[in-house]
């Protein structure tokens, strides 16, 4: 799209929905943003503007919201060191913890703890704000820079527990909660932790996916092989791959053959065949042979490297539904603020009349004492409240299972590049489907011609300005008889054909003016050109495109999901009534213009229905975009891809369906841990304001819906 410019990277030290918020507000008030979306699971964001914004800006505004951008994901020695961190702050934690809750036990039975009050004042001290210095850091940074978060919350609850050893020993009636403050700290950290590791194990798709480039490249030089690095590769250098070697950028094989295994690419389990003019993919392993290949493609423009930053896009993308979690978080961190101080107030001067309700849950609930006083009991509801209410698994909930949906995808094959393609291909009741390239293979080839070898020449030379696959077609067609001629005044007319001028003379290759003439070559399926020079008649070019091995399973999966199939293309009616039947789809559009196919999609929209288009050529682009779900067939044009909420990379009709089963699967692990996280809140809330949860009771059930969120989330990848 014209004046539209994408970025994505990577924000550091969120640890909750808030957080997210916060930046996103930050960066939406930029000149210029039009989109921004930030993932709390994968740490990624996706900013889209109306102009280009350097990274400095946007490192600057992510900066005044308290965090800090990279403009990169952390490779694999930042995440290591992130995660050692996070395991010795747990393990330091625990174990002060696990000594400090023996001497309190100790001190309860009846035995006698000297000092037991400074005890706690230095083991919980060190608990506090030496392992638990990230979670005050974190709710320092939220409200110094006028917000809360999750360690808003912990932090507020460990404080006023800790004061309170403070307060016991000035002599006043209050029971110690400081034991009970180390514990929530601790707590926090093992669900950090805990979290920490399942994060890991979710995005090792896309680490997996970075891991497959190359570092170095074998280049045949005159004192021989010589590995460089592959940022050192120019397109155009002719690179060795021997067995068992990765590939290390896009190209064609000029000499020799060999398997290419592509599974963690395409998802096809099975190593494909290449020879001399195949083209093979950066990051695939040669499983057998030796090849010569040409570069074609560097850096950030390979396949691998586009389709890592697909991932990656849409990992920093949102689904619609998380919008109603936003709002609901904007306001929840005060309200429950609200809440905890309110509860404790009224049981602070309600307590005498709220005795005989504590006396008699005493009775089954052995860590309520209804002998602690008004002051003690007021500051354990108001620490419950605090830390029952944490938002993590709230904001949690939808990235953690767009990251596992995403990720498991793209190792099938399949990459899924807007969070909203999740939401809404749930509800695809009609799929329009291009022909060539999509039902069929899109590599034709001319099986009859009449024109004269001079006049196809000049013809091929045309065509070889043409991206189309019927030119190349007939380019390849003409390659024995080829010699180079100057054509000038090129035009295409998308869906029509191409005309040039050579030797003052008008050419023109493209659509039958009257398809009835071709009646017999039409009738076998063939497509059929008309050649004109000086707008009269000198021949044709018939062509025929194989029906793509699957497409005809692919069609039956589709009708037996309920999804009504139409082909559309823009060759005649004959042509596609035959490719039509072939695949066993019901219906078809044919002689469609490129701005039809967008008309078609409208018209299915206007009659109530959500439609879905698949497409690979800069024709189908509009289409695509107009469509309620666009998914193109990744060995099409970059033009297609661009425009599509989902792309198949290896290009089986037989992906859609998978596609949006896999969508399907994704938005109800979103929809389920969505339902889990507020019926936690609506539950334990009003049980924590009532007095009836112990503050470490809270602790472990806000982590535990945490880690739920997670393992449900990544449970996707055992249903696709």
């Amino acid at each position: 799209m014209e004046n539209e410019y994408k970025k994505s990277f990577s924000v550091q030290g969120m640890t909750c929905a808030s957080c997210v918020r916060n930046v996103e507000n930050t960066l939406k008030k930029m000149p210029g943003v039009k989109y921004v979306s930030v993932n709390l699971a994968t740490e990624q964001a996706y900013l889209i503007s109306e102009k280009e914004i350097s990274f400095q800006e946007i490192k600057k505004a992510v900066e005044e919201s308290g965090y800090t951008a990279m403009s990169k994901v952390p490779d694999g020695s930042v995440i290591e060191k992130r995660f050692i961190r996070s395991r010795k702050n747990f393990l330091l934690s625990i174990s002060v913890t696990a000594v400090l809750m023996l001497l309190m036990i100790l001190h309860m039975s009846g035995i006698h703890i000297p000092y037991f009050n400074w005890y706690e004042i230095i083991l919980a001290g060190f608990v506090l704000f030496f392992t638990g210095r990230d979670t005050f850091k974190g709710a320092w940074i939220a409200l110094s820079h006028k917000h809360t978060n999750m360690d808003t919350l912990v932090s507020i609850g460990a404080v006023a527990s800790y004061i309170t050893v403070w307060l016991e020993l000035t002599g006043l009636n209050i029971m110690s909660f400081a034991s009970i403050s180390a514990m929530l700290i601790s707590l926090h950290l093992t669900g950090r932790y805990i979290e920490a590791r399942l994060k890991q194990k979710a995005s090792n798709e896309i680490k997996e996916l970075i891991g497959l480039q190359s570092q170095t490249a074998n280049i045949q030089t005159a004192q021989g092989i010589v590995k460089v690095p592959v940022q050192a590769v120019k397109v155009g250098t002719q690179i060795i791959v021997r067995q068992g070697e990765r590939v290390p950028l896009d190209g064609k094989i000029i000499m020799g053959e060999g398997y290419a295994d592509e599974s963690m690419i395409t998802g096809e389990p099975l190593p494909a065949s290449r020879k001399i003019g195949d083209n093979v993919i950066g990051g695939s392993i040669l499983s057998g042979g030796t090849i010569t290949v040409e570069v074609l493609k560097t850096g950030e423009d390979t396949f691998l490297s586009q389709m890592i930053k697909l991932v990656q896009q849409v990992q920093g993308s949102k689904v619609p539904i998380q919008a109603f979690a936003d709002r609901i978080t904007l306001y929840f961190i005060p309200i429950v603020l609200s809440l905890a101080a309110a509860a404790s107030l009224v049981w602070l001067f309600g307590y005498q009349n709220m005795m005989p309700f504590m006396m008699k849950i005493s009775s089954f609930l052995p860590w309520i004492n209804y002998e602690m006083g008004a002051l003690s009991t007021a500051v354990f509801v108001f620490v419950s409240t605090m830390v029952i209410a944490c938002p993590c698994a709230l904001g949690l909930a939808t990235p953690m299972a767009l990251l596992a949906g995403t990720s498991s995808a793209a190792r099938k094959g399949l990459i899924i590049r807007n969070g909203e393609a999740i939401q809404s291909s749930k509800n695809i009741n009609v799929l329009l489907l291009d022909k060539t390239g999509t039902v069929t293979k899109g590599k034709p080839k001319v099986v009859q011609t009449d024109i004269d070898p001079k006049e196809l020449n000049i013809i091929a030379n045309i065509e070889k300005n043409s991206i189309h696959p019927l030119a190349k077609a007939i380019w390849e067609y003409n390659l024995p008889n080829y010699s180079e001629v100057s054509v000038d005044d090129v035009r295409e007319e998308i869906g029509n054909g191409i005309s040039a001028r050579y030797s003052n003379t008008t050419y023109f290759i493209g659509k039958p003016e009257y398809p009835s003439k071709y009646t017999g070559l039409l009738s076998q399926g063939y497509t059929v050109l008309q050649a004109l020079k000086n707008g009269q008649n000198i021949g044709y070019v018939a062509v025929s495109d194989p029906v793509k091995e699957d497409s005809a399973k692919a069609v039956g999966e589709l009708k037996s999901m309920g999804i009504r199939v139409i082909m559309v293309t823009g060759d005649d009616e004959k042509t596609a009534a035959i490719i039509s039947k072939k695949v066993g789809i019901d219906e078809f559009e044919a002689g469609v213009k490129p701005q039809g196919k967008a008309d078609i999609v409208k018209k299915y929209q206007i009659l109530g229905y959500k439609v879905g288009m698949v497409g690979d050529g800069i024709n189908d682009a509009p289409a695509l975009k107009s469509a309620d779900i666009g998914i193109a067939i990744g060995t099409g044009t970059d033009l297609a891809i661009e425009s599509a909420d989902m792309v198949i990379v290896k290009g089986e009709l037989s992906k859609v369906a998978q596609a949006i089963n896999i969508s399907k699967v994704t938005f109800l692990k979103i929809k389920q841990n969505l339902f889990w996280a507020f019926f936690y809140n609506i539950i334990a809330i009003p049980l924590a304001m009532a007095g009836v949860l112990h503050p470490v009771i809270s602790e472990l059930a806000m982590t535990f819906s945490s880690i739920n969120v997670i393992l449900n989330s990544l449970s996707i990848r055992k249903k696709i």
